[in-house]
């Protein structure tokens, strides 16, 4: 058993670590990493290899996919990311196995075997630990006991001596001089450090024996347990949320992703203290046994002891950090995974459009901030009203609404799903039904809407603006068009990741700047209406070139054509390439640049249309006479590329905009009854189930078991942030604030779940869960626990519902 509450995670990947600048200088087999890639992605190594040059040349993922796929074979934005970061992991390693081998042949340590070994690592960490053993360890025991002259001494105990005979004739030099030519005292003249500097000689010699290590920790890991507990008395009432692993022990073989990110987070916050569990007596044997080890020999003790100081003191340390960092870095990994798929969906909502939109920033005490929009996304007009206690003015409120309404032709009303939500979307609907206006009020998600109102970008959109009203612009241009407003929140305020806050930050800023660069590009944006933040993730744009594209806009009026991008100062010819098929400009002076046709291609376009005596308009927008002008074979041609892009010119790959309807009678969640049915929209989706929100202030869960007949083994792949469902509920309990919802058939029931998912659900009801993206959840109790009453009459469920917190 080892403690390891104060390992951090730096800790625990704690490696050797190389020169960055020489790991760039080595030479790569880039030809067997591409037949690699190319085996594992079920593609040809040819389109790698195409990919690879593209990517090196600078060209981004976006460009390539939309404008390379004659190139690469057709490949999509989603394979490309896939080996982007495939391509890049392997370089790496590629890199730091050459550099061990460097480092083992300066040594004259490097064998066949170490080869092999190097050659079959899948990670960082696998060549590290083989370096492990020959790593200098400069004045080490072992070393200076060498230099001492003790390595002929140990030499001869492994033959059989007793260490006292093999010591009998030693004599230590007063002073040792090491390879670097410095001298230094010699700590070698007693019994008892001699013994300790040959054993150190020997450990260092037994832990080269990779493949016996490979064997305790194959057997060590398949048996060993993580255990939690509470750091002390002081802490329980603080860490409430973690209670369930003040004394909780599981096997790491059971351990889903999320309940170790769970026990992690506690320990991180100093609230739970983390231990590696497992057996010690089997794994020392199996080490007695490979050195031969007996104990009736003269050396028999000795080795004897040696074999249990190579487990205590090297290896089970060893062991145990890789363990738990392997199982970090892949929860880490798959909880960024969730975040990314989720922000996906979430940019790519469908938008409501060109419209004119009332956002509605509801509250009580500081009144409902309300801001009307036009159909670019300009603020027309703001106002507060304070219909709610303790104020109560509800007469006036009315009389606003409706004013602001009818003044400027209010066609939707988008209204915040925050406190007072659905009070405030009442109170709007009376005043259109009272007006019997055309227009339809949605409850939106605004979360993310007071970190942006508070941002340096939205002082500088909304200066004018007080930091409370711009929520309400931002509720209201997010209905507009998701995409474009979205891009300007962190992404981990937006809420639908999974233990956002506890994993790699570089790698989850990464993967998300990638997300929200693929779906902006998919989309393409108009330049002369487009904001810094959003033209940032244009390809080949970053946030200075974006502001230098709008400066420019605001000194010399609207583009009437890409090639007046080119004046744009810091807009090179190769940030040109990358960028200007995304950025559309309408009613310019060129058509084709207002659709995904790359400037480069134009006069492949007029050549097309020359030959077939057609003109622009007769084959813009017009699907079956471009499919017609088509006669290549090659789907990926360039020819094919741009006559689908003029097929379907500027197509938004969005679908089409609906709303979810929440039920008038339903407003609170004592309004809930079981047996309801309901249509909400999904909020978040996480490892174990998803959340919707039906308008009663509280999400409810859908447990991973309950959202389909059929067995679900990943929630994602049923539901996705923003659609639109229908729940039945199946729990509440008003007193905690739980609610459980179901999408499976009504004479459908959990037990009919096949066993693998009732074994999973058995699992998580000894386990914590949580719903860390909107950061509500609490874990729940663990199998020791005993539960209360109101558990009893919730059911099995409830107990579900208690561990993810609601």
């Amino acid at each position: 058993m080892t403690d390891i509450s104060t390992t951090s995670s730096a800790d625990l990947s704690a490696v050797p670590t190389f020169d960055s600048a020489t790991e760039q200088t080595v030479e790569i087999d880039q030809a067997a990493i591409f037949a690699k890639l190319a085996s594992e992605h079920g593609v040809k190594p040819a389109q790698v290899e195409a990919f690879a040059r593209l990517f090196d040349e600078g060209a981004s993922v976006p460009f390539i996919a939309r404008y390379r796929k004659d190139q690469t074979g057709g490949l999509d934005d989603v394979l490309l990311r896939v080996l982007e970061k495939s391509l890049v992991a392997e370089r790496d390693l590629a890199a730091r196995r050459l550099k061990v081998t460097e480092l083992l042949k300066a040594q004259n340590a490097y064998t066949d075997e170490l080869g092999e070994r190097l050659a079959a690592a899948k990670s960082k960490l696998e060549i590290d630990e083989i370096y492990q053993p020959y790593r200098p360890r400069r004045r080490s025991v072992a070393s200076r006991a060498k230099l001492a002259g003790l390595l002929p001494v140990a030499m001869e105990i492994l033959a059989g001596k007793s260490p006292k005979d093999a010591l009998a004739n030693f004599s230590c030099p007063d002073v040792l001089t090491d390879e670097a030519g410095e001298s230094f005292e010699a700590d070698f003249h007693e019994y008892d450090k001699q013994l300790a500097g040959v054993q150190a000689i020997i450990l260092d010699e037994w832990a080269q024996s990779l493949d016996l290590l490979d064997a305790v920790r194959t057997g060590f890991n398949k048996t060993a347990s993580i255990r939690s507990e509470l750091v002390g008395e002081e802490k329980r009432e603080a860490g409430e949320k973690f209670k369930d692993y003040f004394e909780h022990s599981e096997p790491f073989a059971k351990l889903s992703n999320h309940r170790l990110l769970a026990m992690l987070r506690g320990r991180q916050q100093n609230v739970l203290v983390l231990y590696v569990d497992g057996e010690d007596a089997p794994f020392i044997e199996m080490i007695k046994a490979h050195f031969g080890v007996n104990m009736d020999a003269d050396n028999g003790e000795f080795l004897a002891d040696t074999a249990d100081k190579l487990w205590s003191a090297k290896w089970r340390t060893q062991i145990e950090h890789r363990l738990l960092t392997e199982r970090r870095i892949a929860a880490e990994t798959d909880a960024i995974g969730v975040f990314a798929e989720n922000l996906k969906h979430l940019l790519m909502a469908s938008p409501a459009g060109r419209k004119v939109i009332l956002g509605v920033d509801p509250g009580i005490r500081h009144g409902v901030k309300m801001a009307v929009i036009d159909a670019t996304g300009d603020v027309l007009a703001t106002d507060t009203v304070y219909p709610f206690e303790p104020q109560n003015k509800v007469d006036e409120a009315r009389a606003k609404i409706a004013d602001l309404i009818k003044t400027h032709g209010v066609e939707l009303v988008a209204v915040g799903n925050g406190t007072a939500s659905r009070e405030s979307e009442q109170l709007v609907k009376a005043v259109i039904d009272e007006h019997k206006f055309a227009t339809k009020a949605v409850v939106i998600s605004e979360a993310g809407a007071s970190v942006y109102s508070a941002s340096e970008l939205a002082s500088s959109e909304l200066a004018e603006l007080d930091v409370s009203v711009r929520g309400a612009v931002s509720i209201a241009r997010r209905l507009q068009d998701p995409l474009s407003e979205l891009v300007k929140v962190e992404p981990k305020a937006i809420g639908v990741g999974q233990y956002q806050h506890d994993v790699n930050q570089t790698e989850l800023e990464g993967s998300l700047n990638k997300v929200t660069e693929d779906c902006v590009n998919a989309v393409g944006v108009d330049v002369n209406t487009a904001s810094p933040a959003i033209l940032a993730h244009i390809a080949g744009l970053n946030r200075n070139v974006a502001q230098q594209i709008v400066d420019y806009r605001r000194a010399n009026g609207a583009f009437t054509s890409r090639e007046e991008l080119k004046a744009v100062p810091r807009l090179g010819v190769k940030t040109f390439e990358q960028a200007a098929g995304f950025l559309r400009i309408k009613d310019g002076s060129e058509p084709l640049d207002a659709t995904g046709v790359h400037p480069e291609s134009y006069g492949l376009v007029y050549e097309i249309l020359r030959k077939a005596d057609k003109s622009l308009d007769d084959v813009l927008g017009n699907e079956a006479a471009a499919k017609a002008l088509n006669d290549s074979t090659d789907n990926f041609s360039q020819v094919a590329t741009v006559l689908a892009e003029l097929a379907k010119p500027a197509h938004d790959p969005r679908g089409e905009f609906r709303t979810a309807t929440f039920r008038d009678d339903v407003n609170d969640i004592k309004d809930l009854q079981v047996g309801m049915v309901l249509e909400g929209v999904v909020t978040n989706v996480t490892a174990f189930g998803c959340f919707v929100d039906v308008g009663v202030h509280q999400d409810g869960l859908v447990h991973i078991s309950e959202l389909s007949d059929d067995f679900v083994e990943n929630p994602a792949d049923v539901v996705k942030p923003q659609d639109i469902v229908q729940v039945r509920v199946i729990v509440v309990d008003e007193a905690r604030g739980r609610i459980g919802f179901s999408m499976k058939s009504e004479n459908k029931k959990s037990k009919a779940q096949p066993k693998t998912q009732k074994s999973e659900r058995q699992a998580d009801k000894a386990n914590g869960k949580f719903n860390d993206g909107a950061d509500k959840a609490k874990p729940k109790r663990t199998k020791t626990d005993k539960p209360k009453s109101a558990d009893n009459k919730l059911g099995s469920f409830g107990a579900l519902l208690k561990q993810a917190g609601l």
